[in-house]
């Protein structure tokens, strides 16, 4: 078995993304940021006093806010693999026939109400950055179109200066959210890992990391392998014509010469 031949060029060097530790994402030009997961309310299902101060909740978080936030909203095909697979642990136990095809007959109904229908999944996002502007690096157009590779600082630094200026942001936002009766709570590192791996790989399925996994390699190797390339053998006749190729040259024995001709004995008469 050949090895892969090793990663000369990858896509990872056009996205913005160093790495992914101590649940931040270490951007190329030494800035982070921290995620947030935010549950959801639905407004129209609230009462007149409910919804005024709801609104007047939003206002106070938003007059409150002395730095940039991102708000992210992602829509994706709601994968119900792992509920069907409940269904069926659950089917497997029941004995009574009666709920047993009850139960059928609902993991039907769901299987067909999503291949009828495109059942969405909504999750919120809120993105607290910390700008590299706050290491001491200073922005001017020529660093900008000239880009040295690497981090300017080092990494254990950059997520230090991260931390001291992120963590007091993120309690600030959960608890204004709380007002709002919303639930926040940082992505860990496995969630973000998973959260970029699925925005850029869509069909790739739903996929579990671990918190110690290591992913110090890329996810995706190359089939590339080093081996020869493979000989060129002569073509078979064609169907077409039914053309044979000629036959081998073959050198043809010389015979060997005959023997001589023992002489004639004259008799003369007496």
């Amino acid at each position: 078995m050949t090895k892969p031949a090793p990663i000369k060029a990858s896509t990872q060097d056009h996205l913005d993304v160093e790495d992914i530790r101590d649940n931040l994402v270490i951007l190329k030009d030494g800035s982070c940021c921290l995620v947030l997961q935010s549950s959801a309310i639905n407004f129209s299902l609230l009462s007149e006093s409910e919804q005024d101060a709801t609104i007047y909740a939003y206002a106070g978080l938003l007059n409150s806010l002395t730095y940039p936030i991102q708000i992210i909203i992602r829509s994706q095909k709601k994968d119900i693999n792992s509920y069907l697979a409940l269904l069926n642990a659950q089917k497997a136990k029941i004995r009574n026939v009666l709920l047993k095809n009850q139960l059928e007959k609902y993991h039907q109904f769901i299987q067909k109400t999503v291949q009828e229908n495109e059942v969405l999944d909504k999750k919120f996002y809120l993105v607290i950055p910390f700008s590299s502007l706050e290491l001491g690096i200073k922005s001017t157009l020529a660093s900008s179109l000239k880009k040295k590779p690497g981090l300017p600082f080092d990494k254990d630094y950059i997520l230090q200066k991260a931390k001291n200026s992120l963590v007091p942001k993120r309690d600030h936002l959960i608890g204004q959210l709380t007002r709002l009766g919303l639930r926040a709570r940082q992505l860990t590192t496995p969630e973000l890992i998973k959260l970029f791996f699925q925005h850029y790989n869509p069909d790739a399925g739903s996929i579990e990391f671990s918190e110690d996994g290591g992913y110090d390699q890329p996810l995706v190797q190359a089939a590339i392998a080093d081996q020869p390339p493979p000989k060129k053998t002569p073509s078979p006749p064609s169907a077409k014509t039914g053309a044979q190729p000629p036959p081998p040259a073959t050198k043809t024995p010389t015979p060997p010469p005959p023997p001589p001709t023992p002489p004639k004995k004259v008799v003369k008469p007496s």
